[in-house]
């Protein structure tokens, strides 16, 4: 029957489908091209602050950004390595188009140095016009095995470390009635998660700061936002990230996002001002809407999901940082 249908159709309307499909992808591509183009336009000539610029993420703005024509001043904790990729960024632009990065030591790690960091930073051009928040520390344990030096250092890293920077360019953003911050959070600075209490505490915290703070400096003309994710997909050096149609169902893919997807959106929030994304696969959306919505559902899936034998003397779970 179908069949019969089909070859009873006119074939100018069977042809006309494909066709459809081609044009829209293409609308679909060039609109696409023009927001990028105009989001790059943003950001030439402006100070561009990636407070951490050696990681997967990190590198993806770094590169994104300096290629646009921007002022980049590159943030991390060993100088040796912010030398090497300042070194490849500047070897594969265009110096007629592009400016050389400033780098600058910053370790979360030592609160007692950002007032020097904030000063040397601000010596570089003056200003800042758009401060990246990516630094970040991960731990995943349970409380009972989390000391407080830890709580402590992940605190400094995930929220008096940006807090502290954003305050020092406050002023300077202020008086010039003008900037962006933009805060790269996690999901679970909306979710807490089981072993990930002071991680989750420290992602719910920085939220809630940058959250009143966007109310606080909209008069002066300066922006705040903030990008929520699951977790960044990162291949193991070396190795590029294969790209076949069977990696659309693979489990990682579809709850993460990589780096590149990541530096792109951020640079639409710098044209678009957009106050809040959510970079995340409907599963972790609705949980939540779940947890406003359902709490006492949400908190008994929850628990039901702890494994009280995993995890309780393991700390080698602990990662350096989240690769962002």
């Amino acid at each position: 029957m179908d069949l019969e249908y089909l070859l009873s159709m006119d074939p100018a309307a069977i042809l006309l489908v494909p066709v459809v499909v081609v044009v829209t992808a293409a609308v679909i591509f060039l609109h696409s091209l023009v927001l990028k183009f105009l989001s790059t336009a943003t950001v030439r000539n402006k100070v561009v602050v990636i407070t951490d610029a050696l990681t997967g993420l990190g590198k993806e703005c770094a590169k994104l950004f300096h290629e646009g024509g921007a002022r980049v001043i590159l943030c991390g904790k060993t100088w040796g390595k912010l030398e090497g990729f300042a070194d490849n960024l500047t070897s594969a632009a265009d110096p007629k188009l592009t400016f050389p990065p400033k780098l600058v030591l910053v370790d979360f790690g030592d609160m007692n140095s950002m007032p020097d960091v904030i000063a040397e930073t601000l010596e570089c051009y003056g200003c800042v016009d758009v401060l990246i928040l990516n630094s970040n520390l991960k731990v995943k344990a349970p409380v009972q095995s989390t000391s407080l030096k830890m709580d402590k250092l992940v605190m400094d890293n995930n929220y008096f470390g940006p807090i502290t920077l954003a305050k020092g360019f406050l002023p300077s953003m202020m008086s010039r009635r003008t900037g962006h911050v933009i805060l790269v959070n996690s999901i679970q600075g909306k979710l807490a998660m089981p072993s990930r209490a002071t991680y989750a505490a420290s992602k719910h915290a920085v939220q809630a700061f940058f959250d009143c703070l966007r109310a606080e400096v909209q008069e002066y003309g300066i922006s705040v936002s903030t990008v929520n994710h699951t977790f960044i997909i990162s291949p193991p050096p070396g190795e590029k990230t294969k790209k076949s149609i069977w990696s659309i169902f693979s489990k990682q893919k579809v709850m993460g996002i990589t780096p590149v997807e990541a530096a792109n959106e951020i640079l639409k929030i710098l044209n678009s001002k957009k106050r809040e994304v959510v970079m995340a696969h409907s599963l972790p959306k609705m949980a939540i809407y779940a947890r406003s919505l359902f709490p006492n559902v949400f908190f008994a899936v929850m628990a039901a999901g702890v494994n009280n034998a995993a995890g309780v003397n393991n700390i080698a779970a602990l990662a350096d940082s989240e690769e962002l």
